[in-house]
């Protein structure tokens, strides 16, 4: 039986998806690259690797809120706010059909990451040792 809660359950999930998307688009990049003529064959290998290294990172911050590691929440408070500024960046460019769930889950990500059961689940009564 875990001790992990609820929130902190949909917090892995969330940040799994957002990992498991960046690898599949990392690597259809690199596929494109290699099958396709790239304009700028340089900045689509950046692209490829640096959207399958994302995605191996946020599978690691997954795996660790899993295992209810204290180090996870920052990593995935910090892929939540980056991926609220990415799906604005999309609605204002005329993409809501990606730009509003994006946003959606990224807002149900910073909810649960810091809700007060994550908190407790992660920091435990430790928090409040440190403060007294």
């Amino acid at each position: 039986m875990s001790n992990r809660p609820m929130t902190l359950t949909i917090a892995a999930a969330i940040t799994g998806l957002e990992g498991v998307t960046s690898l599949l688009l990392g690597g259809y990049v690199g596929v494109e690259t290699v099958v396709g003529r790239p304009s700028d064959v340089l900045s689509s290998i950046f692209v490829a690797g640096f959207g399958i290294l994302v995605g191996a990172a946020l599978l690691w911050v997954t795996w660790g809120m899993l295992q209810i590691e204290r180090w996870t929440r920052s990593p995935g408070v910090l892929a939540q706010i980056f991926a609220a500024v990415v799906a604005i960046t999309l609605i204002q460019s005329g993409q809501q059909a990606i730009g509003i769930p994006l946003i959606a889950v990224a807002v149900i990500g910073l909810v649960v990451l810091l809700s007060p059961q994550t908190t407790h689940a992660l920091y435990g009564d430790q928090l409040y040792d440190d403060q007294g």
